[in-house]
């Protein structure tokens, strides 16, 4: 389990081709990977100088490689194809010393080179490098196999050979099947509680076969984001239905939902069921009262299995996957996004009655502790998927008062999830927060990723980690802090941010210190010994190596495993790794890591589209403005920007009198580009009684400019009465009641009601009316069935409120953008 803290070109081929038939044929009928016989020899041969990223390059992605050399000048360089001819050449740039891999170091570019291919070779000074593809389909193999990782990790199912391979296949585990005591009927530990649990379900955490809610919830969160940034992409469809080997493809899910489903299930079977003692937390997790022996089968563990302690942590990330599933799942099970929904509000009111219960660093045995003295974090990312689903005030308002809102962002892991509330709120369209905070936090993470950049640029190697951070799980962090790359990416269109998001993969696919893949069946020479119960050929023969697509830990200069002491004595950061099955503390799998994997491939694979010309949208296109006051229009685009755009509102003719006043200039990234934002048009008091016209142009660099109009409302055209009383009032919150009356002489089909507060009022709730509000404007709408409003008729409307300080009433009142008396 991972701790608190932090072959040949035709193998490589052959590993993509058949992903690509087994998505087309529904089932295998070998192996996912030859015969591995022979394959130590090609892991133990001898490394080469020039290091590139072994599985290849992207055509329109950036293509650099490291060579390893002593030279104090530049030496010359050959781009060669699979024929051997020269298609580009060039000198590399010289480094020097590398601080992680103790090596001097030269650069390579050839990213001018865009032609597709295989078997192309990197030649410098008399020394070849590995054979690589140029193409644009280059990870659409790794997207499948990263993800069929976590299919053969499932606990309480059969494991189907036809799509794992038949060295995979195997029977369900931990199903209460002889010898396993199984997870379908759980005590607890001694003193922890006095019934058993029905926990079946979810995935093998890691190398053991534990079941951790605080390390499930970090990885089942990014494989639903990597949906949820997929579809803001229009990419989806890559990740949809019959596109991954998974039992449930063709039942009109995409199957990365379905996968993410089933831990989803497992996590919501670990809440404290109602009634009990501490009813809504959630257990901390389940694993053998002793250590599972290596190797076993998951089918023959005969240990007792035994719950955990509930814990805030745990508690907190059920709260936050559960509230990202009733979001991203309504679309496809109303019923399941319904009972995700619960589930997170239930968790999210025991965290708060229990916000210090923390699992103990001492309660290791049979399986890690997954300690965690500090929560707060978990509660601004609960916070924030919270917010992001349900649009509530009180979710809202616990985001923005955690210190983690405006603190810089930070590399993110189990035990640290501020990050993955920040990614939400700054990607997830429509999220209630102000414009200014949302730049902000877009802001903190660009800047995260600019930090990212620059630590890459100081290295022999391109990796988004400083020479300290080689630690148990370093190739999880690179992963980590590539994905916050691709979010910058996402939000500014910047190329450079989807570079170091690409470059990092190239780390992790063998241009690196060690000439070595970290992920298993990708490059020429690449780990396959991976630390595993079942994956554990090196200790028993009959048992298959790791599948493709399984990630090392990678290197970790804190040798904290006997065999990378005995192995790795003065080892450099970069160079503390060990392909050996009994060095869990390098060379183990786990879900969090194979999840970044995962979410990376995904992205890479990613066809980028040239985009459409956006068009900006304004909604009303034409609003009444009542005299001395103002009234709002909401501005958004048609479709994502390639880029950050800005728009500017400029009135370009009509009436003098009426002008825009806020939301003169908005900024438009490929993340928000459907979010309305705000438009206030004012107009001036005066002593005519005539109602001015003006039209408005809103238009930027870019888009498809639009035009809305608005009219002036003489202070002497009010045709309705407004009362506002306030029912009950309590500490910091109020209900009140809003009675309007048609004093016209037309009757009303339908009406819209306005007005501000003076303070800092916020509504959470309302009755006979759709109400929403932005800052202090309240806008309410009719409820359909008290559209009509008859000359003389009135209607009422009631609403529950917050705010702090005084509870000043309104004054001002429009309808349908009519100023009331």
């Amino acid at each position: 389990m991972p701790p608190a803290t932090s072959a040949r070109g035709v193998l490589r081929h052959a590993v993509a081709a058949l992903a690509g038939l087994v998505l087309a044929t529904g089932g295998l009928t070998a192996t996912a990977l030859p015969a591995h016989s022979a394959d130590a020899a090609i892991v133990a041969a001898a490394d080469v100088p020039v290091r590139v990223n072994q599985l290849g390059y992207l055509p329109d992605g950036p293509k650099r490689a490291t060579v390893v050399s002593s030279a104090t000048e530049p030496l010359p360089w050959q781009l060669r194809d699979s024929s051997g001819v020269v298609v580009a050449s060039g000198t590399t740039t010289v480094h020097g010393a590398d601080q992680a891999s103790g090596q001097s170091t030269h650069l390579v570019d050839f990213g001018a080179y865009t032609a597709t291919g295989t078997g192309f070779t990197l030649a410098v000074d008399g020394r070849t490098s590995h054979p690589f593809d140029i193409s644009a389909s280059l990870y659409d193999g790794l997207r499948a196999d990263s993800m069929s990782f976590f299919y053969q990790q499932r606990s309480g199912i059969a494991i189907d050979a036809a799509l794992a391979g038949d060295a995979y296949g195997r029977p369900a585990g931990h199903m209460g099947v002889a010898p396993n005591k199984g997870d379908t009927s759980v005590p607890c530990q001694a003193g922890v509680c006095d019934y058993r649990l029905d926990v079946h379900g979810g995935w093998y955490d890691a190398g053991d076969q534990g079941k951790y809610v605080v390390n499930g919830g970090i990885s089942v969160w990014e494989l639903v984001n990597s949906f949820e940034r997929a579809r803001r992409s229009g990419g989806d469809a890559a990740l949809g239905d019959s596109t991954l080997r998974v039992p449930e493809r063709g039942n009109g899910v995409p199957d990365v939902l379905d996968e993410a489903r089933w831990e989803l299930e497992f996590l919501l079977r670990m809440q404290v069921p109602a009634g009990r003692p501490m009813a809504g937390m959630a257990f901390h997790k389940v694993h053998d009262a002793d250590w599972t022996a290596l190797p076993t089968r998951p089918e023959l563990d005969d240990k007792q299995r035994e719950l955990h302690s509930p814990s805030t942590a745990a508690t907190l990330n059920l709260a936050a996957t559960a509230a990202q599933c009733a979001r991203v799942y309504a679309p496809y099970d109303a019923a399941f996004a319904a009972r995700c929904l619960d589930a997170a509000r239930r968790a999210w009111a025991a965290a708060k009655a229990n916000p210090n219960v923390l699992a103990p660093a001492s309660d290791n045995t049979g399986g890690g502790a997954y300690e965690d003295a500090d929560v707060s974090d978990e509660f601004y990312w609960a916070a924030a998927e919270l917010l992001a689903t349900t649009g509530e005030s009180q979710y809202r308002d616990a985001a923005t008062a955690s210190p983690h809102h405006t603190e810089p962002a930070d590399g993110f892991w189990w035990g640290g999830t501020a990050t993955l509330g920040r990614i939400t709120l700054a990607t997830v369209p429509g999220v209630d927060l102000p414009s200014d905070d949302l730049t902000r936090v877009r802001g903190l993470l660009t800047s995260a990723a600019d930090g990212y950049l620059a630590t890459m640029a100081g290295q022999g190697y391109a990796v988004p980690i400083p020479a300290t951070g080689y630690v148990w799980g370093s190739n999880s962090a690179v992963a980590n802090n590539a994905m916050i790359l691709a979010v910058a990416y996402e939000l500014t269109g910047r190329q450079k941010y989807r570079a170091g998001a690409l470059e990092s993969m190239d780390y992790l696919l063998g241009r690196n210190a060690l000439d070595l893949s970290y992920v298993t069946g990708y490059g020429e020479r690449f780990s396959e010994n991976q630390h595993h119960r079942f994956w554990a050929h090196e200790n028993d023969a009959s048992l298959p190596h790791p599948p493709a697509g399984s990630f090392a830990g990678g290197p970790n200069a804190g040798l904290e495993d006997p065999v990378a002491k005995a192995k790795l004595p003065g080892c450099a950061p970069a160079a503390c790794y060990v392909d050996d099955i009994g060095s869990y503390s390098t060379n183990e799998v786990a879900i969090n890591w194979n999840a970044s994997l995962a979410w990376l491939a995904a992205f890479a694979a990613e066809r980028p589209k040239a985009p459409a010309v956006p068009e900006v949208r304004v909604t009303p296109a034409a609003v009444a403005v009542p005299e001395g006051g103002s009234a709002a229009v909401g501005v958004r685009l048609s479709a994502a920007p390639a880029q950050s755009v800005s728009v500017t509102v400029v009135r370009s003719s009509g009436d003098e009198d009426l002008a825009a006043t806020s939301g003169t200039t908005l900024v438009f990234t490929p993340a928000n580009w459907a979010t309305a934002q705000q438009v206030s048009v004012s107009a001036a008091q005066d002593a005519d009684a005539v109602s001015g016209s003006a039209t408005f142009t809103v238009a930027g660099p870019g888009v498809r400019s639009a035009t809305f109009t608005a009219t002036e409302v003489d202070d002497d055209a009010a045709a309705c009465a407004v009362s506002y009383r306030v029912d009950n009032s309590w500490g910091n919150g109020f209900t009140a009641t809003v009675t309007v009356k048609n004093t016209g002489a037309s009757a009303l089909s339908g009406w819209t009601l306005g007005w501000n507060f003076a303070g800092d009022q916020r509504i959470s709730s309302a009755w006979n009316a759709t109400v929403g509000q932005s800052g202090a404007a309240v806008t309410a709408r009719d409820a359909g069935w008290n559209a009509a409003l008859a000359p003389g008729a009135t209607t009422s409307l009631g609403f529950q409120a917050t705010y702090s300080g005084t509870n000043a009433t309104p004054t001002r009142y429009t309808l349908n953008g009519v100023l009331c008396s």
